[in-house]
């Protein structure tokens, strides 16, 4: 048996093998020109999924409900955005986190408007309570004035 001599060349695979030295390049790939694809930029989409959902249970905090929708909310559009430009691949991730953000922004307002009505109704029933107890010479007129207090409060 004779060895290859120092002049020639080691013998390559034959084209088409799976055995491709790393030196041989590989016609028609991406990274042949220097094109590198760049990530995907999930991050706004997954954060308004889970600001969405995390402010969807805490609404009835009414300000981590407002917080917590108004940045899902945000967030989920700009992935949103970033997905119809192909820039990230989770457009219904954020879609969905722009949903739940939504809805959590929507029951903190409707939360803040029923205790502001409920405010409002209770605090019209004290002032009426203060003014005519102040008023109040005897017993009886007393008695009157927590009874009307009293149908103040129970009647909206």
């Amino acid at each position: 048996m004779s060895e290859p001599s120092a002049s020639q060349p080691p013998a390559s695979p034959p084209p088409g093998s799976p055995y491709a030295t790393p030196a041989q390049p590989v016609y028609g790939s991406p990274y042949e020109a220097g094109f590198r694809p760049s990530a995907a930029r999930n991050g706004m989409g997954t954060s308004a999924l889970v600001l969405g959902i995390i402010g969807l249970v805490l609404f009835w905090t009414v300000v981590l409900g407002v917080i917590l929708g108004v940045l899902a909310l945000i967030f989920g559009i700009i992935g949103r955005k970033r997905a119809t430009r192909r820039e990230a691949t989770n457009g219904g991730v954020a879609l969905a986190g722009a949903i739940l953000g939504g809805i959590a922004l929507v029951g903190a307002i409707v939360i803040i408007a029923v205790g502001a009505a409920f405010y409002q109704h209770h605090k019209t029933a004290f002032d009426n309570y203060n003014d005519c107890v102040r008023h109040a010479t005897t017993q009886q007129e007393l008695q009157a004035c927590r009874d009307q207090f009293s149908r103040d409060l129970n009647n909206p």
